[in-house]
C-alpha cells in the first residue's frame, strides 16, 4: 500500500489562479479523494493485472536464481570433505557470488516495480488531473485539495465541497452508489519476497 501511496502523493492537487478576476472573487474550495477516484476508474483494474504479471516474473526470475543457490549449496555440502583446498575456495566463492547476485537482484526488482507502477500510472493520473481541473474550473473552485494519506491536506471539509463524483462524470464513469463497499485502487504484488539467501557453512576441515 506504501508504494501506491508513493505515487499518488505527487499527485497533491492544488488549484490557484492570478487573474484578477478570480482575486475579487469569493474563494471557495473543494476536495477529492484521488485514490477513490482512481480506484473507479477502467484503467485502475488494467494496471493491476499489469503489475501482478511482471510482479510474478521478477519472482520467477528470483526463484531460478535461489533454486540455482540452493541445488549449488546442497552439493558443497555434500562434497565438501573430499574436495582440495583450491576447489573448495572456488566453490566458496561461487556461493557467495550467487547470493550476492540474488541479493542484489531483490533490490533492483523493487525499484523495477516501482518505476513500473509510475510508468503505468501516469497516463491514468494525467487524465485525472485534467478532470479535475475541468471540474474546478466549470464550477468556480479556487483551490481543490486531496482528502488522501495517513496525513492528508484536507482535516474536515463539508460534504458539498467533495468533487470526487463530478470529477467521475467528467471522464464518463458512474460513480458507485451510497455505500457500496470501496474499490482498493491499483496496488502492486510485493516483488521479489523471497527471503535473502544465506551462506553454506563451509566443510572445510581444520588442519
Amino acid at each position: 500500500m506504501n508504494k501506491i501511496r508513493l505515487a499518488l502523493a505527487a499527485v497533491v492537487l492544488t488549484f490557484a489562479t492570478a487573474t484578477s478576476a478570480l482575486a475579487q472573487a469569493p474563494l471557495k474550495i473543494g476536495y477529492t479523494s484521488v485514490s477513490y477516484v482512481l480506484a473507479q476508474m477502467p484503467e485502475s483494474k488494467q494496471i493491476e493485472s499489469q503489475l501482478k504479471t511482471y510482479s510474478s516474473q521478477l519472482e520467477a526470475q528470483l526463484k531460478t536464481k535461489y533454486t540455482e543457490y540452493q541445488t549449488k549449496g546442497e552439493a558443497y555440502q555434500k562434497g565438501a570433505s573430499a574436495m582440495s583446498d583450491v576447489v573448495r575456495a572456488d566453490k566458496e566463492k561461487e556461493l557467495q557470488n550467487i547470493q550476492q547476485s540474488i541479493q542484489e537482484f531483490q533490490r533492483n526488482a523493487d525499484q523495477s516495480l516501482q518505476q513500473r507502477q509510475q510508468t503505468l500510472l501516469k497516463p491514468a493520473l494525467d487524465k485525472l488531473q485534467k478532470a479535475i481541473d475541468d471540474v474546478a474550473k466549470e464550477s468556480g473552485y479556487t483551490y481543490v485539495l486531496n482528502s488522501d494519506g495517513d496525513s492528508p491536506v484536507l482535516l474536515h471539509g463539508p460534504e458539498e465541497g467533495n468533487i470526487s463524483d463530478l470529477v467521475l462524470k467528467k471522464m464518463g464513469i458512474t460513480p458507485p452508489a451510497p455505500g457500496a463497499a470501496p474499490t482498493a485502487a491499483a496496488t502492486p504484488a510485493p516483488a521479489a519476497s523471497k527471503p535473502a539467501a544465506t551462506p553454506a557453512s563451509s566443510g572445510k576441515k581444520k588442519k
